[in-house]
């Protein structure tokens, strides 16, 4: 392990009741800052790393570091404490339907103690970030499928974490509102946060010439930078080359 690791997976089993395994002595680590795809077939062990890594599991063997902190130290008391550090984005966005999309974002401060002056002040600014200005007073039902996700993803990184976990982001979403939830999930990471993607759309994966951790039946079967990228691409080149050269790029 690197010391800017912020994930360490140390020869890491995950065997279920069933006697399945979801992880087989997986060992890989994620530097600070980076942008890692993590891809396989359903079954592969995707979810399980990603449960493993908020402690909704607990390995079957192995380590599990993250930011140096072994997870098994953390007591189930400390759980909440530990998860306002991770911000996590699922494929069916868990949004509160009776809330607004300011109420949805404003929500995962209230929960961590800060304060109304707090929140009125960040608020908007993710909101602005992540494109839903103008959607500030809608409720879940009122968005798109996108702008839902958008939410999800307001809602994951208004705290600033360190670390933003994406489960399956873009797989109820079309192929154009995938591009711009990536480019969205891009702009995260240069702010300086590590995001770790799940997700089955290998023809995304390509494109975005990121480092891909493939798994296969709970194994790492794969770990590669696809690819030659600049770090200092601005998203809109990003998205540019995500549409590719036919299609011009559109702004977030």
């Amino acid at each position: 392990m690197s010391a800017s690791s912020v994930i360490d997976f140390r020869a890491v089993t995950k065997k279920y009741g069933t006697g399945a395994f979801g992880l087989d002595e997986a060992t890989f680590s994620v530097d600070r800052g980076d942008f890692v795809f993590m891809i396989g077939s359903t079954g592969s062990g995707k979810s399980t790393v990603m449960r493993l890594l908020i402690k909704e599991l607990e390995p079957t063997d192995g380590t599990i570091l993250v930011a140096g902190r072994d997870l098994s130290t953390i007591k189930r008391r400390q759980v909440p404490f530990y998860r306002r550090n991770i911000g996590v984005v699922f494929q069916d966005f868990k949004l509160l339907p009776n809330r607004t999309v300011y109420d949805n974002v404003a929500y995962a401060l209230q929960v961590t103690g800060h304060s109304r002056k707090e929140i009125r002040a960040k608020v908007p600014d993710i909101l602005r970030l992540t494109g839903l200005s103008t959607k500030l007073h809608n409720y879940p039902d009122q968005l798109s499928g996108g702008e839902q996700q958008r939410v999800s993803i307001a809602r994951a990184f208004v705290n600033h974490p360190p670390l933003l976990l994406a489960d399956e982001p873009t797989g109820n979403l079309d192929p154009e509102t995938s591009i711009d939830i990536m480019r969205l999930l891009y702009r995260i990471n240069r702010t300086g946060t590590t995001v770790l993607v799940a997700t089955h759309d290998h023809a995304m994966v390509d494109k975005m010439r990121r480092r891909v951790l493939e798994l296969s039946r709970g194994r790492v079967v794969r770990d590669e930078a696809t690819g030659l990228y600049a770090r200092d691409e601005s998203t809109r080149e990003f998205a540019q080359r995500l549409r590719g050269p036919s299609e011009a790029p559109q702004i977030v």
